[in-house]
């Protein structure tokens, strides 16, 4: 009972494992995911303060660090499944939701239990630092994505998993982070050999392209 159980939670997020059912060439845990998502966020919001916009910084590594907590109770969900419909997203959020809430009033003390129901909610808002929050997330996912394309995965939904985190991230192209990850990042990324390489470079342009002349 207590924070024990949450501190013993934590391990448990290495064992769940992102795409579930899947071959994968390399497997990527939620809590490596999390590691990583915050990272990305990081350099981000450098960027952001960079061109002069002000990051709240605590609110920015707490969303990052927190955004998956929630997945320790219903695991990963593939991500063309859980954004199908609205409708089922919502259903989603709700089971988790209801899911953190029920353990942090079981295992937190009543002190600290609002702290942490704040903590676990949804960090993707329309705030500059959840904005961040969902470019960051969806560019690990791309490059997990990428990963298995790059091996040779044959597996279709990993291409489809790639366009529609490209496609979100492109959702924030007034972002002078997000700028500078299509201008400077994503051409290093297509750079890189791989098999169907063209293939995938041309979805990319084409994806981008149309984006950009909206």
């Amino acid at each position: 009972m207590g924070i024990h159980q949450y501190f013993k939670s934590l391990s448990d997020l290495e064992k769940i494992y992102r795409c579930p059912g899947k071959f994968k060439f390399q497997e990527h845990s939620v809590a490596s995911h999390s590691f990583k998502v915050t990272k990305v966020a990081q350099f981000l919001g450098t960027v952001e303060e960079n061109k002069g916009n002000k990051v709240n910084w605590q609110a920015l590594y707490e969303k990052a660090l927190n955004h998956d907590y929630n997945e320790l109770f219903t695991g990963d969900i593939k991500t063309p499944v859980k954004y199908a419909s609205a409708e089922l997203r919502n259903l989603f959020s709700q089971v988790e939701e209801q899911m953190t809430q029920k353990f942090i009033f079981k295992e937190f003390p009543k002190e600290y239990q609002q702290i942490y129901l704040d903590r676990f909610k949804e960090g993707k808002d329309d705030t500059l630092e959840g904005k961040i929050l969902s470019v960051a997330d969806k560019i690990d996912l791309l490059y997990e994505s990428f990963g298995e394309i790059q091996k040779g995965n044959p597996e279709p939904l990993f291409q489809e998993i790639y366009e529609e985190s490209l496609l979100t991230i492109l959702e924030f192209k007034e972002m002078e982070s997000v700028r500078y990850f299509l201008n400077e990042v994503l051409p290093d990324m297509l750079d890189e050999k791989f098999i169907e390489h063209s293939e995938l470079n041309k979805v990319t342009q084409k994806i981008v392209k149309a984006n950009l002349e909206e």
